[in-house]
């Protein structure tokens, strides 16, 4: 009896064996690496697009939009993602034609590690540039002062954190900075990567929202997720029409809508700096990188079916994660640029 019995047990476990064996074939695993700015979001939509597509499974790596730019060039993955549009001479390194696909758009917050004050802080655009360029070392600096009026500032150390890799959000944090300060734009310039002059580095917007959270007197800049998941403070930026602008999904938003009537057919578009009285001034779009001619049929037409998924019923999961969802006109555009993906 004892015997039959676990012969039973040990058929049912082949069988069960078995079967996630086979269902584990006729998944499809679709690969993709590159930015860290809308990890959250693209974790969210890979969860949810599977109960939608129940053959799909998605492998995405967070590892920086200068990695995800690598890897599509390389053609190691299926699609890349990056938050800084690749330049034109990237763009020629590729084997074939590469797409820009918009996902959603966000903010880059200053983030800051100053227990000692419970106010939120502002920053004019210079005052942000010659921080991250080393020129203003104390949190008691007058400049900073004159932005805070009645703030108990202390006397303490400034701690510069930024990005050790190629990062989309330095991109976008750099363009901006670029756009408001002559002196960083000839010293430092704008990209995914540059040569800091001052700070400490970390991996990814998790390393650098780490270093700030550990360091007292820290600064640095981050996806406003991921300051608001670590429990770190944002500051208001003063924007281009001299309000101080909180980073939200409406000022976001705000952003987006500056520039949607205007944007370029291959959607490289900058967000930063804009018109409008409550748009915040450092806020990007991020993109999906996928070849026009999708060299496997089966993979191509499964990641059409995502991305028209993501741009319209994916993009009801961006407000709860902090990003700005897509505007319905920049959507239309988008889904016309979709429908020309061969596979």
């Amino acid at each position: 009896m004892k015997k039959l019995l676990l012969v039973s047990i040990v058929a049912t476990m082949a069988a069960v064996f078995m079967s996630n064996a086979a269902l584990a074939g006729r998944l499809l695993l679709i690969n993709g690496a590159g930015a860290t700015f809308p990890y959250p979001l693209y974790s969210k939509w890979f969860y949810e697009y599977t109960k939608v597509d129940e053959g799909v499974n998605f492998n995405y790596q967070s590892i920086g939009s200068g990695g995800g730019i690598r890897q599509i060039l390389a053609q190691t993955v299926d699609f890349g993602a990056t938050d800084g549009p690749m330049t034109d001479e990237q763009l020629k390194q590729a084997p074939g034609e590469i797409f820009h696909i918009p996902m959603t758009a966000g903010a880059v917050v200053v983030t800051y590690n100053l227990p000692q004050v419970s106010e939120r802080l502002r920053f004019s655009p210079d005052v942000v540039a010659d921080i991250f360029l080393g020129k203003i070392k104390k949190w008691n600096d007058p400049r900073i002062a004159k932005d805070n009026s009645g703030v108990n500032l202390p006397g303490e150390n400034i701690i510069v954190a930024h990005r050790s890799d190629g990062s989309g959000t330095t991109n976008i944090f750099t363009d901006y900075l670029s756009s408001v300060s002559v002196d960083w734009k000839s010293r430092v310039g704008k990209g995914t990567s540059v040569n800091w002059p001052a700070g400490l580095g970390g991996k990814g917007n998790e390393g650098v929202a780490g270093l700030v959270k550990q360091s007292q007197g820290a600064i640095g800049y981050v996806e406003l997720a991921y300051a608001v998941k670590n429990g770190l403070p944002a500051a208001d930026i003063r924007n281009k029409t001299g309000n101080f602008i909180t980073p939200s999904i409406e000022t976001t938003t705000a952003a987006v809508n500056g520039k949607a009537d205007s944007m370029p057919s291959d959607f490289r578009v900058s967000l930063v700096n804009p018109d409008g009285a409550d748009a915040y001034p450092i806020a990007g779009l991020t993109w999906i990188l996928v070849y026009k001619d999708q060299p496997d049929k089966v993979k191509g037409r499964k990641i059409v079916e995502f991305l028209r998924w993501a741009i319209t019923d994916g993009q009801k999961y961006s407000t709860d994660l902090l990003y700005a969802p897509l505007p319905e006109s920049v959507v239309k555009k988008v889904e016309e640029k979709i429908d020309k993906i061969n596979y």
